[in-house]
């Protein structure tokens, strides 16, 4: 059967792409070596933060406007509460980028934001303590996504929509042409268009055509911790990022009493992702454990850690383009960090690509060009 768009990872992008194509009637195939959502990705560990004023630079606001609109309307279609508005506090020293964007772009584009010195946040988020030379940024129209629950309705629509989904087939092999051939262990699959949203996997799969992109597959951990849930629980305690000069943390309320869960965003040890990732261990635990004594000191005991595979560029800004000498396949990669959050509108983005040959988006910053 030959397909009118195969697309190769069909994770947080690649499941909604997969869904607005089908939509607009495409046929289409998504292809994944397990079955999604799953563990071996970028989309596992339950929540991500989608915030609006945003400190990696107010180029991204119109994207995640539209995502958000996206992920409403998956709410009401797919009849499921996937976004809890918990409110997303930024904090770090006032000087620093993460924070000085977080301003900008909220008054560039009349976002809600609402300032506290350390004490004033100390004083409205008890569960915080802050050295006097850090602010809070909060932002009360923000929240956190439920990853799996996201993807699980994607999957759902794309299905309906009349999208075929083969799972637990890896790729091996991309053979560019007019007609794009992609070998799996069981099959050949063919199609006129193929998009590229595999992850940690996405460098080793376009090498096989002969390009070679900057995204690294790297190993990074996050942990939950017993929290007081009258301090923690998601409705009295936002989700939070903390910027400092050498190191970015983020986080998320006691959700469902799952407890107060932690990651660090900058770090982690390069991988091949085809290798089984080190269990999370004490050395893990250790840097996280610090920063969560030191700035929500009333938490309980470490509970669990995991891992999970980041995918990223040297820039952190994201990859979404026509390959430059196959015009019928696109990459979109490196979105690991803050990318999430976008999955929803890069789905349309990707469909509106095929269709029309051009976004709404402005796609200059994920160029791959740049590099």
């Amino acid at each position: 059967m030959v397909y009118d768009v195969i697309i190769v990872g069909a994770g947080s992008m690649g499941m909604a792409a997969g869904y607005y194509l089908a939509k607009a009637g495409k046929k289409v195939l998504m292809l994944d070596t397990y079955t999604p959502p799953h563990q071996e990705g970028s989309h596992h560990g339950d929540t991500r933060i989608i915030r609006y004023a945003y400190g990696e630079g107010a180029s991204y606001v119109p994207f995640v406007k539209r995502a958000g609109e996206l992920w409403q309307e998956l709410e009401t279609l797919a009849d499921e509460h996937l976004f809890l508005q918990t409110g997303v506090v930024n904090i770090g020293e006032p000087t620093c980028a993460f924070i000085q964007n977080v301003k900008a772009s909220a008054a560039f584009y009349g976002l809600a934001l609402e300032y506290y010195s350390a004490a004033e946040a100390m004083n409205k988020w008890p569960g915080l303590s802050l050295p006097v030379n850090l602010v809070a940024y909060f932002e009360p129209t923000a929240g956190v996504l439920r990853v799996e629950a996201c993807i699980r309705a994607y999957k759902k629509l794309a299905l309906e929509a009349g999208a075929s989904l083969q799972t637990n087939e890896k790729v091996l092999t991309i053979q560019a042409g007019e007609m794009v051939q992609v070998q799996t262990a069981q099959n050949i699959y063919k199609a006129k268009h193929l998009i590229v949203t595999a992850g940690a996997w996405a460098t080793e799969l376009l090498q096989t055509i002969g390009i070679t992109i900057p995204v690294t597959p790297t190993r990074k951990t996050f942990a939950w911790f017993d929290a007081d849930e009258q301090l923690y629980h998601d409705e009295v305690f936002p989700a939070y990022c903390f910027e400092f000069a050498d190191s970015t943390y983020y986080g998320f309320p006691s959700i469902d009493g799952t407890g107060l869960k932690l990651g660090r965003h900058d770090g982690g040890e390069a991988i091949n992702p085809n290798e089984p990732l080190r269990p999370f261990d004490e050395a893990d635990s250790v840097d996280l454990q610090n920063f969560i004594d030191q700035f929500m000191p009333q938490h309980g005991a470490l509970k669990y850690g995991k891992t999970c595979k980041y995918s990223m560029t040297p820039d952190e800004d994201f990859i979404i383009d026509f390959l430059p000498e196959h015009q019928n396949i696109i990459i979109a990669a490196g979105f690991s960090g803050h990318g999430f959050k976008f999955s929803s509108a890069v789905g349309e983005v990707l469909a509106d690509l095929i269709i029309d040959g051009k976004s709404k988006q402005d796609l200059t910053t994920f160029q791959l060009s740049r590099f």
